[in-house]
């Protein structure tokens, strides 16, 4: 008779392998949807958001810059994250292609590959608002909410590959879930006050007339950072609570996920800290915007860290008899 661990299903199941470029598709969504976040701080960082002062064209009478525009160099780095949406819907749209042809066998991929199809032509429409109404601060938070929203998904999509359809069986305690849960709306709050930050700040988007929230930028800024150390109280908290339950490589999976993200987040909060004396040297937001990606592609994998499925294991043995905790779990586990 074979055993397992509670919550825990030791067999693997075995079917046709993943091609390699579905893989590489699946992670390419990831790494675009937060590359334009880093491209979109760029813009705004250089003051090109309006380097394309009209939309869907460049210019009135060209969708690409001309010798003749006012803008400089700033027409190509507007011009240039532009073209980037349009890498960013080929990769989903292919995504969407492979779990219909390539995985007919999961159809919990559908819904969120197609939600990424969908929230990239939503972020080209909102980038033509934000350029029609002069680069408004709120339609700039919005824009990069989304994008972040996007990173999620995608990672989600990423992560769940190597998984199968079976429901999901918890390896912590309900109350360290629910935790999660708290530190993940936490962590939705750090975000939304860091655009208010910055669209309080002197990095409105545009060279000539900036566009700002009416709030006082250090105010904003300490409220930010208030949120910051309750984000990472929570991290530790879970950190230590799934460090201290951990009887198996799922739940030193998750100990390990958790302490990924805890030292993302003092790395994160140092550099805020650091832009924040410096006077916000353009060099420094943008690094702290793109750890910002990064925090939210490790906070996915944290949260789905604290349970599993069964794992798609082409090779994975089936464990029988009293075995090792360590030894049952290895059919749980792919990444680490």
């Amino acid at each position: 008779m074979s055993t397992s661990a509670p919550g825990v299903d030791l067999h693997p199941h075995h079917p046709a392998p993943i091609p390699r470029y579905v893989r590489g598709l699946f992670i390419a969504n990831v790494v675009c949807q937060a590359g334009i976040i880093v491209t979109g701080g760029l813009v705004r960082l250089t003051g090109s958001g309006l380097g394309c002062p009209t939309w869907p064209q460049c210019t009135p009478g060209s969708y690409t810059p001309t010798v003749h525009q006012e803008q400089g160099f700033h027409k190509f780095i507007e011009f240039g994250n532009r073209t980037l949406t349009f890498v960013l819907l080929v990769v989903a749209l292919a995504v969407v292609w492979a779990v219909w042809k390539k995985l007919p066998h999961r159809p919990s991929l559908r819904t969120p590959a197609v939600l990424v199809v969908l929230g990239v032509v939503v972020q080209a429409v909102l980038g033509g608002i934000t350029v029609l109404t002069g680069l408004s601060p709120i339609t700039v938070a919005a824009h990069f909410l989304i994008s972040a929203a996007l990173v999620a998904v995608a990672t989600y999509l990423w992560l769940r590959l190597d998984e199968t359809e079976d429901a999901p069986q918890l390896l912590v305690p309900p109350i360290v879930r629910t935790l999660g849960h708290v530190t993940a709306a936490v962590g939705v709050v750090v975000l939304t006050l860091g655009t208010i930050v910055t669209g309080s700040g002197p990095h409105s988007g545009d060279a000539n007339t900036p566009a700002r929230f009416g709030f006082d930028p250090a105010a904003m800024s300490w409220l930010h950072a208030d949120a910051v150390i309750l984000f990472i109280g929570l991290v530790v908290a879970i950190w230590l609570a799934c460090h201290l339950s951990a009887v198996g490589r799922p739940t030193e999976r998750a100990a390990k996920a958790w302490r990924d993200l805890l030292i993302l987040c003092v790395v994160q909060g140092l550099v805020g800290y650091a832009q924040y004396a410096l006077a916000l040297p353009e060099g420094l937001v943008l690094l702290h915007m793109s750890l910002a990606a990064v925090m939210v592609v490790l906070l996915v994998r944290a949260l789905m860290a604290m349970r599993a499925r069964g794992v798609l294991e082409e090779h994975a043995p089936v464990v029988d008899g009293d075995a090792d905790l360590r030894g049952t779990h290895e059919t749980v586990e792919r990444r680490d």
